[in-house]
């Protein structure tokens, strides 16, 4: 019995080391500041939607993506939801284009973990 309870322990700690295994899927420093929306023309006013597989975690992958995308030139505001597994941006078409955005969310972690759809 107490080799069972040994093992159950082992695989739940591995379980748990290994369920954010990207080395950029980190949770976001407390010293962060919010996202503030930049100020872009309405004539150049954009946005999209699509689908990203692949994250494993909320606070880690998901952020780690928003973060990613919030600090990128030309992008107003973005939202992942990891629960839906989706992202928002509004961006500024003249410096960003849908493709644009959906490579670098594809590149994010080790370029192969997340991929978008829609």
């Amino acid at each position: 019995m107490k080799k069972m309870s040994a093992l159950f322990c082992i695989a739940l700690l591995g379980i748990t080391v290994v369920s954010c295994k990207q080395k950029a899927c980190e949770a976001p420093k407390a010293e962060a500041k919010p996202a503030v929306a930049k100020e872009i023309a309405a004539a150049n006013l954009d946005s999209t939607r699509f689908h990203i597989e692949g994250m494993t975690c909320a606070i880690g992958c998901a952020k780690t993506i928003e973060t990613k995308l919030n600090e990128t030139p030309g992008v107003q505001k973005a939202a992942v939801d990891f629960d839906k597994k989706e992202a928002i941006i509004s961006f500024d078409k003249t410096q960003q284009t849908k493709a644009s955005l959906v490579k670098l969310v594809e590149s994010c972690a080790d370029g192969t973990t997340y991929k978008v759809t829609d």
